[in-house]
């Protein structure tokens, strides 16, 4: 992938995150948060972004494999499940 579009699908996971952190879970990202990186730090290197895609993708992975309400379909905002469905699609044409 280029530095782009890895920005591009950190943006999409950042999103999931500060939809998570709103509904009062904050403790799954220590270790995104350790990284002090964002999306928005454009000027960090590409290898920066991808390290911060697999960390943050493992805790939200493990985040969502947990049997809990706000991960029901109906209770997941369409814009989070069309930033899921981007990030997926733009995974796949790489």
């Amino acid at each position: 992938m280029h530095k782009e579009e890895l920005i591009q699908l950190h943006t999409y996971m950042a999103q999931m995150k500060r939809y998570f952190e709103r509904h009062g879970i904050t403790h799954e990202f220590d270790d995104y948060k350790a990284l002090s990186i964002s999306p928005v730090h454009i000027h960090r290197s590409k290898a920066d972004h991808k390290r911060a895609i697999f960390i943050l993708g493992g805790e939200l992975a493990t985040l969502m494999s947990r049997d809990d309400p706000i991960f029901e379909e109906t209770s997941t905002p369409a814009h989070m499940r069309e930033s899921l469905n981007s990030a997926i699609k733009l995974m796949g044409n790489n």
